[in-house]
């Protein structure tokens, strides 16, 4: 018999199949759908998806590149559902998708995360250029109004990014959504130079295959595990650098090329396309998912990058820049309601209130109206407490700096600590490490960002630090760094500190069927977790070996928060050493991990310093 949570979403499938047939026939009678190679300015051509309108006159177009196949493929074969949302489906768009340059149906050849080329020379494409030639055939070839509008969840979010840049003038409104922005420092790959194993190892089987010839199917991940156990599968994966021989044939170059630049050398900085979002035309539409594991870092440094450019360039650039940031997973905001994620409950359809009063205004608003639409500049919303809120700017100017402090003793406070000389230590065995969540599975499993801390909080190589209850709600909005003073009888450490919201021992499950997987008296919600790889604290390009005994400093983004911590709750932070399998065992020997042999792991005992000379503490702000 299969369980209740198992059955309802096979029940809910079975539903969903009818409705999924009705809406493609709501679009054969509505749309007229065509294929077309469409030829860049290399003589390249791409395949491309169009979908027409049939009531007559002339409508804007919303436009998507993807690397995951624009199917379903033959001009008999059309979408279930098309562009953002179905709102905007059923309000009339020209909806447009292209398979990127080598992948699926289109010629060229794929480059992951292409860098852009700011000063081409005759022939030299990048994305910026695919995506300028294909609006330019597109305003000849579609009756269109001249407007056009671009977004994308995750890779396409990196596609619709790049649109931005060196924008074609019919391109007024772009949203980047969960964009890939930096697979180095924050997305997806590695998180501060620590290799995010277990998702690169799933993703990059099937991204990373080679692709002789154009094909409508995409490359199937690996599966052949032999086991559900990826815990234990992960420990006997061996050296990192005999993966591509072992289970790819010698074929995936990407997963070789991730390897390879373990340091962020100019191959990852030509990635990314922040240091070229300058002089940005479009309106712009960041979105993002506060419990997404794949992209937090994208939309948050993405959105800071377009609007510090603007405000630099002053009345010479005034179209706005918005932020909407939900309590969602990776493209949650796009397919949910938005209510629920594992066992917290939001009490609203958070993705439903973004598709209708955020995205559809805003496309709305340049590609049909007068460019206008009535929205704050930061929509977010502060989970704890979860309730949108709305701001003029991100950061929230309102919010003042502080620094929460690991105090003696496993206190959390905002009082720096008094006592000289103090320090909690742990020991770290990489061949014994932490798990990322209660129950490892073989592939990338994203809910860890919303379950129960218990499981590591009562590890001895998990430090807790833990505030007394609150006597009055504090709410956290905006930018959070931690800073450990640290030292290691090794010569390398990783360093992960999870940000906790711990309820109240009383604390009953608010989900309306009342099914949660634990507990909730004394739940250990992750507000935030990030991981930094302690060689690269002073510099991600050069990195530098520790001083076996030597007190030093560790400082690190983990990325914005906007969260209550409720009156009646306490606050936690968790520091540890191993984050397994999602991030790489380190040797804690300074070296090249990926040639790490089971021989160059050692076990090292690791200090964090809690004394007046050496704070380690988290900054961040408070909105009072």
């Amino acid at each position: 018999m299969l369980p209740v949570r198992r059955l309802a979403l096979f029940v809910l499938a079975l539903a969903l199949m009818p409705a999924a047939d009705a809406q493609a026939d709501w679009v054969r009678q509505h749309y007229t759908k065509m294929e077309r190679m469409v030829p860049m300015r290399d003589g390249v051509r791409l395949f491309t998806s169009i979908y027409v309108p049939k009531a007559p006159g002339t409508y804007p177009i919303l436009f998507q590149r993807t690397p995951y196949g624009v199917g379903p493929y033959g001009d008999d074969e059309v979408r279930s559902s098309l562009g953002p949302s179905e709102s905007l489906m059923r309000d009339g768009y020209v909806f447009v998708y292209q398979d990127v340059r080598g992948k699926m149906m289109s010629e060229g050849d794929f480059v992951a995360v292409r860098p852009h080329i700011p000063a081409k020379t005759a022939g030299q494409i990048d994305e910026s250029t695919d995506t300028y030639d294909t609006v330019e055939w597109l305003l000849e070839h579609v009756p269109t109004n001249g407007r056009v509008g671009v977004w994308g969840i995750s890779a396409p979010g990196f596609y619709a990014t790049h649109a931005l840049i060196d924008a074609h003038p019919a391109v007024v409104a772009v949203s980047p959504q969960a964009p890939v922005t930096d697979w180095y420092l924050g997305d997806d790959r590695r998180h501060n130079g620590a290799f995010q194993l277990q998702a690169t190892f799933s993703f990059v089987s099937s991204y990373g295959a080679p692709r002789p010839e154009p094909t409508t199917e995409r490359a199937p991940s690996f599966r052949d595990y032999g086991t559900p156990d990826g815990y234990d599968w992960y420990l006997d994966l061996g050296p990192l650098s005999t993966v591509n021989d072992r289970f790819f044939d010698g074929q995936n170059d990407l997963w070789q090329e991730i390897l390879t630049h373990d340091t962020y050398d100019a191959y990852w900085q030509a990635r990314t396309p922040l240091p070229h979002l300058r002089d940005v035309r479009p309106a712009v539409l960041v979105t993002g998912g506060w419990f997404d594991a794949q992209d937090l870092y994208g939309p948050l440094k993405t959105f800071d990058a377009v609007e510090q450019n603007r405000r630099q360039a002053g009345a010479a650039n005034d179209t706005p820049t918005y932020l909407a940031m939900g309590p969602w997973w990776h493209g949650g905001w796009a397919r949910s309601d938005g209510d629920r994620y594992g066992d917290l409950w939001f009490g609203q359809r958070t993705s439903v209130w973004y598709r209708e009063n955020v995205e559809a205004p805003f496309f709305e608003a340049y590609l049909k109206g007068d460019g206008e639409p009535d929205l704050p500049e930061a929509s977010i919303f502060v989970t704890g407490a979860n309730r949108w809120r709305f701001f003029d700017a991100w950061p929230p100017r309102e919010a003042r700096a502080a620094s929460l402090y690991l105090q003696p003793g496993g206190g959390l406070g905002f009082d720096a600590p008094t006592q000289q000389g103090l320090f909690a230590e742990y020991v770290s065995d990489p061949f014994k490490p932490v798990p990322h969540t209660p129950k490892i599975v073989v592939t990338r499993d994203d809910r860890y960002v919303v379950q129960d801390q218990r499981f590591a909080s009562t590890r001895p190589d998990v430090l807790v630090f833990e505030s007394p209850v609150l006597e009055e709600d504090v709410t956290l909005a905006g930018d959070l760094f931690a800073t450990l003073f640290v030292s290691t009888t090794g010569t390398d450490a990783d360093f992960v500190v999870k940000l906790i919201d711990v309820y109240p021992g009383d604390a009953e499950c608010r989900l309306p069927d009342g099914d949660c997987e634990v507990p909730m008296g004394g739940f250990q919600q992750l507000v935030r977790g990030e991981v930094m790889r302690g060689k690269f604290r002073n510099s991600f390009s050069d990195p530098e070996p520790f001083e076996p005994g030597e007190v030093t400093e560790v400082t690190f983004d983990m990325e914005d928060v906007a969260h209550t911590f409720q009156r009646g709750h306490r606050m936690m932070v968790q520091v540890q050493s191993t984050w397994f399998p999602m991030v790489d065992r380190n040797p804690q020997r300074f070296m090249p991990i990926a040639e790490a042999t089971e021989d160059d792991f050692q076990v090292a005992t690791h200090r964090v310093f809690v004394s007046p000379e050496h704070p380690s503490h988290l900054s961040v702000r408070v909105l009072d």
